[in-house]
């Protein structure tokens, strides 16, 4: 017999999900089963597996340990966790809490990978919290470290992860209800007059990975709240409050009303971006994500070295 007792990063589960994570190689019906015929016990007692986990509570397991060590599947958690700790991970770390961490995402690096071999910088993090935070293979097992939010492959800025479940949780939740507030940088073709407020429906074709906007309130999915910093002969210094997260929504958006952010290949204007791209080198869309608030934290992502030289050659010395 064997005794797991929840902690404060366990805690705050359905017993069922708990179980599925810890023996990772088992089936759901082998789970169900064992519960049934109390071979899994909750404190002392026979449970459906609905029940949901607080700090302190013990699981006690009646297995072998051959079969204790077969169903948590420890080979294939070690290796993944092997191969984390391997990584030579590039992240810079701009908040972190127990539960939560925010990095500043460069550009050209996917936010999660989309194919078995790729990097992205969720495994940077999951590489950092083992080798600098000390998260161990027991850690692994419990709860797989993941990021929040997705940034575009181009595009910069505060990128949030939840380093426990409790973290996962408030989270998720705190998206969900639209309790987290983001502010982006972006650097536009033309002259923007005043401040706008967009509501319009984004439809995304998968085949292609582009979207189309459509400027009507009417049935509106998106909402884009757009703020005039300065301007120039050519450009615009914008900041937006993106009020929901749509694949692509503020490069369609900006596009869709004729000011497509300067860099973007997908949605841009070819002229102005190869313009910018001999003039200093820009080789990514100018968005950058740059105010975060959760939980009344604001994390503040700094503006990318070339972005910054545009902002000060272009609208001189400015602070917002």
């Amino acid at each position: 017999m064997k005794e797991i007792v929840i902690d404060s990063s366990t805690q705050n589960q359905r017993l069922d999900k708990f179980l599925k994570k810890y023996f990772s190689a088992s089936s759901s019906g082998f789970i169900y089963k064992m519960l049934r015929k109390k071979n899994i016990v909750l404190n002392g007692k026979k449970d459906d597996g609905s029940s949901i986990l607080l700090e302190g509570d013990i699981i006690k397991v009646f297995f072998s340990d051959e079969t204790f060590d077969k169903m948590r599947g420890l080979d294939n958690s070690a290796d993944e966790y092997n191969y984390y700790k391997k990584i030579d991970y590039k992240i810079d770390v701009i908040y972190e809490d127990e539960n939560i961490i925010a990095c500043n995402k460069p550009a050209n690096i996917l936010s999660q990978k989309s194919k078995a071999n790729d990097i992205s910088i969720n495994e940077y993090i999951i590489s950092y919290l083992i080798n600098e935070k000390g998260y161990s293979l027991e850690d692994y097992r419990l709860f797989h470290p993941s990021i929040s939010n997705r940034l575009d492959y181009n595009t910069t800025g505060v990128i949030l992860g939840a380093k426990t479940l409790k973290g996962q949780q408030e989270l998720s939740c705190a998206l969900k209800e639209r309790n987290i507030t983001k502010y982006y940088i972006c650097i536009v073709k033309g002259y923007v007059k005043k401040d706008i407020r967009l509501k319009g429906t984004l439809t995304k074709d998968n085949k292609i990975n582009k979207v189309s906007v459509s400027n009507t309130e009417e049935k509106s999915n998106i909402e884009t709240d757009i703020k005039v910093i300065a301007n120039s002969d050519k450009t615009s210094l914008l900041k937006i409050h993106l009020i929901t997260g749509k694949t692509h929504q503020i490069r369609a958006h900006l596009a869709s009303i004729n000011h497509p952010i300067i860099g973007d290949i997908k949605y841009g204007d070819e002229e102005i971006n190869n313009h910018y791209k001999s003039l200093y080198k820009l080789s990514t869309q100018a968005l950058h994500s740059y105010i975060t608030i959760y939980n009344n934290i604001e994390i503040k992502a700094p503006l990318p070295n070339v972005i910054n030289r545009i902002i000060e050659e272009e609208y001189g010395n400015l602070e917002f």
